[in-house]
C-alpha cells in the first residue's frame, strides 16, 4: 500500500531503517506523547481520550515487557518497574488520576532519556570503528 502522505513516508522509513535501541526510544516518545495526550483530555473533561490514550501507553508498557530478555538480572528490574508503571496506568484510568499519570510520565521520560544516551554513545563507539 502506497502512502502519499510525506511525513508518514518519512515516519514509516525511520522505522524501517531505526536500530533497536532507536526503535526503544521511538516507543518511549509515544508512550510519552499518550500520557501527556490523557493529562490533556482529563482537563479538558474528555473522558473517553483520556481512555484512549492510556490504553496506548498501556499497550507500550506491555510491549516492553514482553520483549524483555529474561536472562539479564536488569531484565527482572526492569520488568518490575514496567509492572508498576502499568499498574499506576490503569489506576490513573480508572480514577482519572493525573497525578499518577505524572508520576509515569517522570519514570518513562527518565527512562527514555537513558536509552536515547545509551543510543548517542553506541552511535559514537560505531563510527570509531569504520
Amino acid at each position: 500500500m502506497a502512502i502519499n502522505n510525506p511525513y508518514q513516508q518519512y515516519q514509516q522509513q525511520s522505522v524501517m531503517t531505526a536500530s533497536p535501541g532507536e526503535l526503544l526510544v521511538m516507543l518511549y516518545n509515544g508512550c510519552i506523547r499518550f500520557i501527556k495526550q490523557a493529562m490533556e483530555c482529563i482537563e479538558s473533561k474528555d473522558l473517553e481520550g483520556a481512555h484512549k490514550a492510556i490504553i496506548r501507553a498501556q499497550d507500550i508498557i506491555l510491549e516492553f515487557m514482553s520483549t524483555l530478555d529474561m536472562k539479564y538480572e536488569i531484565s527482572h528490574n526492569l520488568l518490575a518497574l514496567y509492572d508498576y508503571l502499568h499498574r499506576r496506568l490503569v489506576e490513573a484510568n480508572t480514577r482519572k488520576d493525573v497525578a499518577a499519570l505524572e508520576e509515569v510520565l517522570g519514570f518513562v521520560t527518565e527512562l527514555r532519556d537513558t536509552w536515547a544516551e545509551a543510543v548517542k554513545i553506541t552511535r559514537k563507539q560505531i563510527y570509531k570503528k569504520e
